[in-house]
């Protein structure tokens, strides 16, 4: 069983923005992820250019078996210390994370800091990067000083089981080929900035999205309500267009600000009804079904860039009856 090396290199890893964190994935199944992992595996003969810069490279290429990682959150900040346990891998079941491709992988046995630890200063630089070694000595210093203070077992514990890489959903279901269609057209070109301009914000989303998604699930006009009671979307179940009659509430992000970051927001909108209703967050591309009678936990989720065979769900729980 592989451990830490004698003189291990240390890295920092980061865990996602604020927004659209994914240090609990890492944490979850043992591991390291790095993207964009689209571009398909990393290979020698690849250019960076390919990946966006060296950063995919370091990863695969100079990170080592034994070399220690640190979870890096902003600036300043950790939430765990791991020791890599593997080679480079490229894992297609984590091709979609909170929307990021992460395929990109090494299995690291981590250990979850009790609270966030912050350095004394910027010791990651004031922008960054995605994954790099650090060479700052108050880093180096707590974690080499942490590796060998007890307990320790975690650095030979047995890795978590890696989740199965979910099946495609090739063929989406018929009324929703359009929807899906334009979505694959327009999201490339929205991320354009220099061609396109502007990202389009919530109220555009709703229009060009969310709204004919819903129709497209079997919802007339007169049931979708928007920005009602200040809820972006409130879909009923039966007319009057009251609390007691909404069937679930719809709070919408725009591209790239994390469906999961609307989640506090939505259920104060559901506190307000004065009636537990489920909800949907959404950038118009991603949806994420939340259940308000089990504590807000998550229910079902689709990507209309990448959906897979657990869409259905989705799509079958908000499909009007």
């Amino acid at each position: 069983m592989e451990t830490v090396k004698s003189n291990p290199s240390v890295w920092q890893l980061a865990g996602g923005p604020s927004t659209r964190p994914y240090a609990h994935v890492f944490l979850k199944y043992g591991v390291g992820l790095i993207g964009p992992g689209d571009a398909g595996p990393w290979k020698p003969s690849r250019e960076d250019d390919e990946f966006e810069g060296g950063f995919v490279r370091r990863f695969a290429d100079e990170m080592e078996v034994g070399d220690v990682v640190l979870l890096r959150t902003g600036i300043a900040g950790i939430v765990a210390l791991g020791v890599v346990a593997s080679e480079y891998l490229y894992l297609n079941q984590f091709d979609d994370v909170n929307g990021w491709d992460l395929q990109h992988a090494r299995r690291i046995r981590w250990c979850p800091l009790p609270q966030e630890y912050t350095f004394n200063s910027q010791v990651f630089g004031a922008n960054p990067t995605r994954c790099a070694r650090t060479w700052k000595a108050e880093v180096i210093d707590f974690a080499r000083r942490f590796l060998s203070s007890p307990p320790t077992y975690w650095q030979e514990a047995p890795l978590p089981e890696l989740p199965p890489e979910e099946p495609s959903l090739e063929d989406p279901p018929g009324a929703l080929e359009s929807i899906v269609a334009q979505a694959r057209d327009l999201f490339g070109m929205y991320w354009d900035r220099q061609g396109f301009g502007d990202h389009p914000t919530e109220d555009e989303l709703i229009t060009h999205f969310v709204v004919p998604f819903l129709r497209a699930l079997g919802w007339p006009p007169e049931r979708i309500a928007v920005k009602w009671r200040y809820i972006d979307v409130a879909v009923f179940a039966a007319l009057p267009r009251t609390p007691e009659n909404c069937a679930f509430v719809v709070e919408a992000k725009r591209l790239g600000a994390g469906v999961e970051s609307a989640l506090d927001q939505a259920k104060g909108y559901v506190e307000s009804l004065g009636v537990p209703r489920d909800v949907v967050v959404t950038d118009g591309i991603r949806y994420r079904m939340y259940s308000c009678n089990n504590e807000f936990a998550p229910l079902a989720y689709a990507n209309l860039m990448r959906l897979k065979l657990s869409s259905l769900d989705l799509f079958n729980r908000l499909k009007k009856p």
